[in-house]
């Protein structure tokens, strides 16, 4: 699995111009899942992002959680972000997961993240056409590869 977070002071997913989730103050989390991501995956991201202290303290040093600033959370599945751009201009998707496995771990992932993160956890549409509105606060942003913990 790979997460691009960025940290933001607004965020909005919007689908056939409706808005459906929308937070201030948090965390956008881009989720690209792959055909060998397993719950494993699942459980060290989830765990990474809810403990990642990216957000400032009172002496302005990035030394707090998502938590600790009762911030929130919306997830994006975005399968682009397995894209191999090495051969020709247009990428290939051949490490992205299929739509069935990826919508079921895009879900599991959620519902853990929510369950762990003790934060407000929104969502995009699984496979749906999005627009997504941010304003990155820092600008702040964080990719996290499950396969290459660095």
């Amino acid at each position: 699995m790979k997460v691009v977070i960025q940290r933001v002071s607004d965020a909005r997913v919007k689908v056939n111009d409706k808005i459906i989730s929308e937070i201030k103050l948090g965390f956008l989390v881009l989720l690209g899942v792959e055909k060998s991501d397993s719950q494993t995956d699942i459980n060290w991201l989830v765990s990474k992002i809810s403990n990642l202290r990216v957000f400032s303290d009172d002496e302005l040093k990035m030394n707090l959680s998502i938590k600790d600033v009762k911030g929130e959370i919306i997830v994006v599945s975005q399968f682009t972000l397995h894209a191999k751009t090495k051969k020709g201009n247009r990428p290939s998707y051949t490490k992205a997961a299929s739509p069935e496995q990826a919508e079921q771990l895009y879900e599991e992932f959620i519902s853990l993240l929510k369950n762990e993160s003790e934060v407000n956890v929104q969502s995009g549409v699984f496979g749906a056409n999005m627009q997504v509105d941010i304003v990155n606060d820092g600008p702040v942003t964080i990719i996290i590869d499950s396969k290459n913990k660095e």
